[in-house]
């Protein structure tokens, strides 16, 4: 038997579900040589998002580049990552791979290493002694879908990571200064961290501003989310009510990867029909299974962090300044509202968009409700 859902990684196939209008406007970016920054919390989807639309992309003979940056500390890591990817994936051979590498990175003299299989443990390095030289390897799609008369895609997840890197708003403008160039070469660039990806481009200081189609991915609405989960339990053998499938995307505040994972857990409970007994269980395994990581979550926080998070778990949304809630909460001075949403916003514990302050977790806010105590 299939598995009814799937979270914690990518979807795909008969677990993805809705985003027709996500997937209709990132395929035509993608089509049309736009270059696409996608952006949302965490868990909402962008992976399976770009992964679903690459694969129908392919299907256009489109040649789909997927980098995951997140690994990389330094702009020499993701030099070398970038060039061994985008020759990898651009080739079907290791001897294509070597071919290529010698081909479109002579500058750089590449030295070229195999692993045990050299179908997959295929690796680059390179000399950067001289700066110059690293234009090469940003210039590398492009020549490449020259050279062979394709359009090229790279895909670059956990792009945020570069923000981190010594340097970074040189290295931002070298990425800039050579890419927007490109024309047979388009750019996706998506990260978990929402804050930081919001900063790379919506700031007109910073060197990505304006580089491309701004993708706000947004939460797939109940309805879809109720057929979804209606289905996957008819396939499977079971049976759920609508209205208990509905239950399953409020509780979760139809939270992707978290209606997956109850409804996955609801599914495990259920012996032919779903109950509210089923449901109970259920929710009561999802807390358990994320409370240590929850526990980490709140370790080392400040009194007033914790009475922060308290507001907003009581439904404050805006308005923290306001002489009845410093109160109410102990927040403090008002001074203070500021210090504090940019901490918790750089531990990935709340999100801000515009005045409105929640939390990024909704199934932490639900566990911090019942388990952690006001400071008075």
């Amino acid at each position: 038997m299939e598995d009814p859902f799937v979270f914690g990684s990518a979807t795909s196939g008969e677990w993805f579900t809705d985003r027709e209008e996500d997937v209709k406007r990132l395929l035509a970016n993608f089509m049309h040589g736009v270059n696409t920054i996608l952006i949302s919390p965490r868990r909402w989807g962008k992976t399976s998002l770009v992964h679903k639309v690459s694969e129908e992309a392919r299907s256009a003979n489109i040649k789909v580049v997927n980098i995951d940056v997140f690994a990389c500390r330094t702009d020499e890591e993701f030099y070398t990552l970038f060039a061994t990817e985008i020759i990898k994936q651009t080739a079907s051979k290791w001897e294509e791979w070597i071919s290529n590498a010698r081909q479109f990175l002579s500058g750089l003299v590449p030295k070229i290493s195999f692993g045990v299989d050299p179908m997959t443990d295929f690796s680059l390095s390179f000399d950067f002694s001289n700066p110059q030289r690293t234009e090469e390897v940003l210039n590398l799609p492009q020549k490449i879908a020259n050279e062979k008369g394709v359009r090229i895609v790279v895909c670059l997840d956990e792009f945020q990571q570069i923000a981190e890197f010594e340097n970074s708003l040189h290295f931002q403008r070298k990425l800039r200064s050579a890419w927007q160039l490109h024309k047979n070469a388009t750019y996706c660039l998506y990260g978990s961290k929402q804050h930081l990806m919001t900063k790379l481009f919506s700031k007109q200081s910073m060197p990505f501003y304006k580089f491309g189609d701004v993708m706000y991915l947004q939460k797939i609405d109940t309805a879809h989310w109720v057929d979804f989960i209606c289905h996957r339990f008819e396939v499977t053998g079971k049976e759920i009510s609508r209205e208990l499938a509905e239950k399953v995307c409020v509780t979760v505040e139809n939270h992707s990867s978290y209606v997956q994972q109850l409804a996955w857990l609801l599914w495990v409970q259920t012996d032919k029909k779903a109950t509210d007994a089923d449901f109970e269980a259920a929710y009561t395994d999802l807390f358990n299974q994320n409370s240590m990581l929850y526990f980490k979550y709140i370790d080392g926080l400040t009194a007033y962090q914790l009475n922060f998070l308290h507001a907003i778990a009581d439904g404050l949304t805006s308005e923290f300044t306001r002489k009845e809630n410093l109160h109410h909460y102990q927040l403090g001075t008002s001074a203070n509202i500021k210090r504090l949403k940019t901490a918790l916003e750089n531990k990935e514990l709340i999100d801000i968009s515009g005045k409105t302050v929640s939390f990024n977790d909704p199934v932490f806010k639900l566990w911090f409700r019942k388990n952690v105590r006001r400071f008075t």
